[in-house]
Protein backbone atom coordinates (compact mmCIF):
# COMPACT_ATOMS: atom_id res chain seq x y z
CA UNK A 1 0.00 0.00 0.00
CA UNK A 2 0.89 3.60 -0.16
CA UNK A 3 0.57 4.31 3.02
CA UNK A 4 3.68 7.24 3.64
CA UNK A 5 5.10 9.31 1.09
CA UNK A 6 7.84 11.46 1.22
CA UNK A 7 9.04 13.73 -1.17
CA UNK A 8 13.04 14.66 -1.37
CA UNK A 9 14.21 18.46 -1.65
CA UNK A 10 17.58 19.53 -3.52
CA UNK A 11 18.43 23.30 -3.77
CA UNK A 12 16.49 25.14 -6.31
CA UNK A 13 14.03 22.55 -6.41
CA UNK A 14 10.95 23.26 -9.20
CA UNK A 15 7.94 24.87 -7.26
CA UNK A 16 5.72 23.56 -9.60
CA UNK A 17 6.59 19.82 -9.87
CA UNK A 18 6.78 19.85 -5.71
CA UNK A 19 3.20 21.08 -5.93
CA UNK A 20 2.18 18.18 -8.52
CA UNK A 21 3.37 15.80 -5.57
CA UNK A 22 1.74 17.89 -2.49
CA UNK A 23 -1.18 17.75 -4.46
CA UNK A 24 -1.74 13.88 -5.25
CA UNK A 25 -0.09 12.37 -2.04
CA UNK A 26 -0.01 15.33 0.73
CA UNK A 27 -3.59 16.54 0.98
CA UNK A 28 -6.17 15.31 3.28
CA UNK A 29 -9.27 14.14 1.60
CA UNK A 30 -10.80 11.84 3.79
CA UNK A 31 -14.32 13.71 4.23
CA UNK A 32 -14.35 12.09 0.61
CA UNK A 33 -13.88 8.91 1.74
CA UNK A 34 -10.70 8.93 0.07
CA UNK A 35 -7.34 7.17 1.50
CA UNK A 36 -4.78 9.70 3.52
CA UNK A 37 -1.28 9.19 3.15
CA UNK A 38 1.48 10.38 6.02
CA UNK A 39 2.82 12.94 3.98
CA UNK A 40 6.09 14.76 4.59
CA UNK A 41 8.89 17.31 2.53
CA UNK A 42 12.22 16.13 3.54
CA UNK A 43 15.40 18.47 2.54
CA UNK A 44 18.69 17.05 1.63
CA UNK A 45 20.18 20.43 2.47
CA UNK A 46 19.56 22.23 5.09
CA UNK A 47 16.67 23.44 6.71
CA UNK A 48 15.63 26.50 4.68
CA UNK A 49 15.95 25.56 0.61
CA UNK A 50 16.14 27.72 -2.38
CA UNK A 51 13.17 27.20 -5.07
CA UNK A 52 14.04 27.76 -8.76
CA UNK A 53 11.55 30.72 -8.65
CA UNK A 54 13.53 32.68 -6.53
CA UNK A 55 11.56 32.11 -2.29
CA UNK A 56 13.07 29.58 0.14
CA UNK A 57 11.56 26.48 1.77
CA UNK A 58 11.66 25.68 5.23
CA UNK A 59 10.96 21.87 6.86
CA UNK A 60 11.99 20.38 9.94
CA UNK A 61 12.49 16.87 8.14
CA UNK A 62 16.03 15.46 7.41
CA UNK A 63 16.92 12.71 4.93
CA UNK A 64 15.77 9.85 8.48
CA UNK A 65 12.36 10.54 7.43
CA UNK A 66 13.11 8.70 4.23
CA UNK A 67 13.28 5.66 5.95
CA UNK A 68 9.91 4.99 6.96
CA UNK A 69 8.53 5.79 3.28
CA UNK A 70 6.72 3.50 0.96
CA UNK A 71 7.53 5.96 -1.97
CA UNK A 72 10.45 8.49 -2.17
CA UNK A 73 9.67 11.38 -4.62
CA UNK A 74 12.23 13.37 -6.25
CA UNK A 75 10.99 16.62 -8.01
CA UNK A 76 12.41 18.45 -10.68
CA UNK A 77 14.80 21.52 -9.86
CA UNK A 78 17.10 23.83 -11.38
CA UNK A 79 20.86 22.38 -12.63
CA UNK A 80 19.99 18.98 -11.92
CA UNK A 81 20.78 17.81 -15.31
CA UNK A 82 25.15 18.80 -14.17
CA UNK A 83 24.85 18.86 -10.20
CA UNK A 84 26.94 16.21 -7.99
CA UNK A 85 24.39 15.50 -5.84
CA UNK A 86 25.43 14.78 -1.78
CA UNK A 87 26.48 11.01 -0.87
CA UNK A 88 24.08 10.84 1.73
CA UNK A 89 21.10 11.35 -0.45
CA UNK A 90 22.65 9.09 -2.59
CA UNK A 91 22.99 6.54 -0.57
CA UNK A 92 19.10 6.76 1.12
CA UNK A 93 17.84 6.41 -2.25
CA UNK A 94 19.82 3.22 -2.58
CA UNK A 95 18.61 2.35 0.96
CA UNK A 96 14.68 3.33 -0.06
CA UNK A 97 15.02 0.34 -3.11
CA UNK A 98 16.57 -2.19 -1.08
CA UNK A 99 14.28 -2.55 1.50
CA UNK A 100 11.52 -2.84 -1.03
CA UNK A 101 10.13 0.98 -1.13
CA UNK A 102 9.45 2.92 -4.26
CA UNK A 103 11.59 6.11 -5.67
CA UNK A 104 9.60 8.28 -8.11
CA UNK A 105 11.02 11.06 -10.10
CA UNK A 106 9.58 13.93 -12.11
CA UNK A 107 11.31 15.40 -15.05
CA UNK A 108 15.20 16.22 -14.37
CA UNK A 109 14.57 14.52 -10.70
CA UNK A 110 15.47 11.47 -12.65
CA UNK A 111 19.39 12.97 -12.98
CA UNK A 112 19.17 12.39 -9.18
CA UNK A 113 18.14 8.62 -9.52
CA UNK A 114 20.92 8.14 -11.99
CA UNK A 115 23.35 9.62 -10.00
CA UNK A 116 22.68 6.84 -7.43
CA UNK A 117 22.73 4.22 -9.71
CA UNK A 118 18.97 3.36 -9.42
CA UNK A 119 18.51 3.89 -13.63
CA UNK A 120 21.45 1.15 -14.27
CA UNK A 121 19.56 -1.55 -16.72
CA UNK A 122 16.58 -0.23 -16.31
CA UNK A 123 13.61 1.74 -18.79
CA UNK A 124 13.43 4.92 -17.93
CA UNK A 125 12.24 9.13 -19.09
CA UNK A 126 12.52 12.69 -18.65
CA UNK A 127 11.60 15.59 -20.11
CA UNK A 128 12.51 15.29 -24.16
CA UNK A 129 15.16 18.32 -23.52
CA UNK A 130 16.98 16.23 -21.29
CA UNK A 131 16.89 12.81 -22.50
CA UNK A 132 19.89 12.80 -24.65
CA UNK A 133 21.91 14.47 -21.52
CA UNK A 134 20.57 11.71 -18.85
CA UNK A 135 21.61 8.62 -21.61
CA UNK A 136 24.75 10.22 -22.49
CA UNK A 137 25.37 10.74 -18.62
CA UNK A 138 23.89 7.32 -17.49
CA UNK A 139 24.84 4.95 -20.36
CA UNK A 140 23.42 1.60 -18.25
CA UNK A 141 20.21 3.25 -18.19
CA UNK A 142 17.83 2.87 -21.11
CA UNK A 143 15.98 6.03 -21.42
CA UNK A 144 13.02 6.19 -23.22
CA UNK A 145 12.19 9.63 -24.18
CA UNK A 146 8.75 9.90 -26.19
CA UNK A 147 6.64 8.33 -23.34
CA UNK A 148 4.75 10.14 -20.01
CA UNK A 149 6.19 8.11 -17.33
CA UNK A 150 8.30 4.74 -16.66
CA UNK A 151 7.37 2.55 -14.56
CA UNK A 152 10.02 -0.24 -13.65
CA UNK A 153 9.44 -2.11 -10.78
CA UNK A 154 10.58 -0.12 -7.66
CA UNK A 155 11.75 3.08 -9.78
CA UNK A 156 8.84 4.92 -11.44
CA UNK A 157 10.08 7.84 -13.46
CA UNK A 158 8.16 10.54 -15.51
CA UNK A 159 8.46 13.55 -18.45
CA UNK A 160 8.49 17.08 -18.14
CA UNK A 161 6.13 18.73 -15.17
CA UNK A 162 2.54 17.88 -15.91
CA UNK A 163 4.01 14.24 -16.47
CA UNK A 164 4.71 14.09 -12.91
CA UNK A 165 0.90 14.05 -12.59
CA UNK A 166 0.37 11.04 -14.61
CA UNK A 167 2.76 9.08 -12.55
CA UNK A 168 1.22 10.02 -9.38
CA UNK A 169 -2.17 8.97 -10.13
CA UNK A 170 -0.47 5.95 -11.83
CA UNK A 171 0.60 5.16 -8.25
CA UNK A 172 -2.45 5.74 -6.72
CA UNK A 173 -4.43 3.70 -9.03
CA UNK A 174 -1.81 0.66 -8.60
CA UNK A 175 -2.17 0.71 -4.76
CA UNK A 176 -5.86 2.00 -4.10
CA UNK A 177 -7.69 1.48 -7.96
CA UNK A 178 -8.88 3.27 -10.53
CA UNK A 179 -11.89 4.91 -8.61
CA UNK A 180 -9.56 6.17 -5.75
CA UNK A 181 -7.52 7.54 -8.99
CA UNK A 182 -10.33 9.33 -11.02
CA UNK A 183 -11.61 10.97 -7.80
CA UNK A 184 -8.28 12.33 -6.90
CA UNK A 185 -8.10 13.74 -10.58
CA UNK A 186 -11.85 15.21 -11.02
CA UNK A 187 -10.23 16.99 -7.65
CA UNK A 188 -7.37 18.49 -9.57
CA UNK A 189 -9.40 18.81 -13.16
CA UNK A 190 -6.81 16.63 -15.07
CA UNK A 191 -7.88 13.81 -16.78
CA UNK A 192 -6.83 10.20 -14.76
CA UNK A 193 -5.05 9.37 -17.90
CA UNK A 194 -3.70 10.81 -21.13
CA UNK A 195 -3.45 9.08 -24.34
CA UNK A 196 0.00 9.28 -26.10
CA UNK A 197 3.43 10.42 -25.27
CA UNK A 198 5.46 13.06 -24.95
CA UNK A 199 6.47 12.82 -28.60
CA UNK A 200 3.51 14.60 -28.91
CA UNK A 201 4.86 17.83 -27.34
CA UNK A 202 8.15 17.45 -28.72
CA UNK A 203 9.33 20.56 -31.14
CA UNK A 204 11.32 19.37 -33.77
CA UNK A 205 12.96 21.54 -36.10
CA UNK A 206 13.34 20.70 -40.02
CA UNK A 207 16.28 18.48 -40.14
CA UNK A 208 19.04 20.24 -42.44
CA UNK A 209 21.70 18.48 -44.20
CA UNK A 210 25.56 19.27 -43.12
CA UNK A 211 26.85 20.27 -47.01
CA UNK A 212 24.83 20.39 -50.40
CA UNK A 213 24.44 17.27 -52.24
CA UNK A 214 21.37 16.44 -51.61
CA UNK A 215 20.17 20.20 -50.46
CA UNK A 216 17.91 20.93 -53.59
CA UNK A 217 16.56 17.58 -53.46
CA UNK A 218 15.23 18.00 -49.68
CA UNK A 219 13.65 21.44 -50.91
CA UNK A 220 11.94 19.90 -53.40
CA UNK A 221 11.11 17.10 -51.36
CA UNK A 222 9.11 19.69 -48.93
CA UNK A 223 7.34 20.75 -51.61
CA UNK A 224 5.86 17.69 -52.75
CA UNK A 225 4.75 15.76 -49.93
CA UNK A 226 1.61 14.54 -51.44
CA UNK A 227 2.96 13.00 -54.37
CA UNK A 228 4.36 9.46 -54.17
CA UNK A 229 8.10 9.57 -54.18
CA UNK A 230 10.56 6.84 -54.87
CA UNK A 231 14.01 6.56 -54.35
CA UNK A 232 14.70 6.23 -58.20
CA UNK A 233 12.73 9.44 -58.66
CA UNK A 234 14.69 11.39 -55.84
CA UNK A 235 17.90 9.71 -57.41
CA UNK A 236 17.34 10.87 -60.55
CA UNK A 237 16.75 14.39 -59.44
CA UNK A 238 19.89 14.17 -58.17
CA UNK A 239 21.94 12.65 -61.06
CA UNK A 240 22.87 9.86 -59.21
CA UNK A 241 22.38 5.94 -59.35
CA UNK A 242 19.72 5.00 -56.35
CA UNK A 243 21.85 3.42 -54.28
CA UNK A 244 24.77 6.54 -54.48
CA UNK A 245 21.36 8.44 -53.60
CA UNK A 246 20.63 6.46 -50.57
CA UNK A 247 24.19 6.19 -48.96
CA UNK A 248 24.37 9.92 -49.77
CA UNK A 249 21.09 11.28 -47.62
CA UNK A 250 22.10 9.05 -44.89
CA UNK A 251 25.27 10.60 -44.78
CA UNK A 252 23.76 14.17 -44.68
CA UNK A 253 20.47 13.64 -43.15
CA UNK A 254 21.43 11.01 -40.65
CA UNK A 255 18.40 8.78 -41.41
CA UNK A 256 16.66 7.37 -44.81
CA UNK A 257 14.92 8.85 -47.69
CA UNK A 258 11.73 7.13 -46.37
CA UNK A 259 12.11 8.11 -42.90
CA UNK A 260 12.89 11.93 -43.47
CA UNK A 261 10.06 12.14 -45.66
CA UNK A 262 7.42 10.25 -43.27
CA UNK A 263 8.74 12.91 -40.71
CA UNK A 264 8.13 15.81 -42.59
CA UNK A 265 4.40 14.10 -43.90
CA UNK A 266 4.02 13.91 -39.90
CA UNK A 267 5.22 17.52 -39.32
CA UNK A 268 2.75 19.17 -41.62
CA UNK A 269 -0.30 17.13 -40.30
CA UNK A 270 0.74 18.74 -36.95
CA UNK A 271 0.30 21.75 -38.15
CA UNK A 272 -2.86 21.67 -40.18
CA UNK A 273 -4.29 19.62 -37.13
CA UNK A 274 -3.36 23.04 -34.90
CA UNK A 275 -4.34 25.38 -37.26
CA UNK A 276 -7.00 24.02 -39.81
CA UNK A 277 -10.50 22.73 -39.68
CA UNK A 278 -9.65 20.67 -42.84
CA UNK A 279 -10.69 16.62 -42.40
CA UNK A 280 -8.66 13.80 -42.12
CA UNK A 281 -8.95 12.82 -45.08
CA UNK A 282 -8.37 16.47 -46.55
CA UNK A 283 -5.19 16.39 -44.46
CA UNK A 284 -3.69 13.12 -45.52
CA UNK A 285 -4.11 14.00 -48.93
CA UNK A 286 -2.47 16.63 -48.90
CA UNK A 287 0.28 15.42 -46.53
CA UNK A 288 0.89 12.40 -48.87
CA UNK A 289 -0.64 9.59 -46.66
CA UNK A 290 -3.52 8.94 -49.13
CA UNK A 291 -6.50 8.32 -46.54
CA UNK A 292 -7.15 9.27 -42.84
CA UNK A 293 -6.82 5.49 -42.41
CA UNK A 294 -3.19 5.56 -43.09
CA UNK A 295 -2.79 9.00 -41.63
CA UNK A 296 -4.21 7.82 -38.21
CA UNK A 297 -2.02 4.79 -38.65
CA UNK A 298 1.63 6.54 -39.17
CA UNK A 299 0.49 9.38 -36.59
CA UNK A 300 -0.12 6.76 -34.08
CA UNK A 301 3.34 5.37 -34.63
CA UNK A 302 5.19 8.58 -35.02
CA UNK A 303 3.52 10.01 -32.13
CA UNK A 304 1.87 7.92 -29.62
CA UNK A 305 -1.56 9.40 -30.16
CA UNK A 306 -4.08 9.95 -32.82
CA UNK A 307 -5.01 12.70 -35.15
CA UNK A 308 -8.24 13.70 -33.46
CA UNK A 309 -6.94 13.39 -29.94
CA UNK A 310 -4.06 15.56 -31.22
CA UNK A 311 -6.41 18.16 -32.74
CA UNK A 312 -8.21 18.62 -29.17
CA UNK A 313 -5.11 18.65 -27.34
CA UNK A 314 -3.44 21.34 -29.07
CA UNK A 315 -6.61 23.36 -29.94
CA UNK A 316 -9.00 22.75 -27.68
CA UNK A 317 -13.02 22.38 -27.91
CA UNK A 318 -13.07 26.10 -28.26
CA UNK A 319 -11.32 26.45 -31.51
CA UNK A 320 -12.80 23.67 -33.34
CA UNK A 321 -15.51 23.59 -35.67
CA UNK A 322 -17.34 19.99 -36.53
CA UNK A 323 -14.64 17.84 -38.43
CA UNK A 324 -14.88 14.55 -39.96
Amino acid sequence: MLKNVAVLLLDEVHPFELGVLCEVFGLDRSEEGLPVQDFAVVSAEGQALRTHAGFTISTPHGLDRLEEADLVAVPAGGSFVAREYPEEVLEALRRTVARGARVLSVCSGAFVLGAAGLLDGRRCTTHWRHADELARRYPEARVEPDVLYVDEGPVITSAGTAAGIDAALHLVRQAYGPAVANAIARRMVVPPHRDGGQAQYVKRPLPRTRCDTVGETLAWMEHHLDEELTVEQLADRTHMSPRTFARRFQQETGTTPYRWLLRQRVLLAQHLLETSDETMDMIAGRTGFGNAAALRHQFVRSLGTTPNAYRRTFRGPSDLTEVA
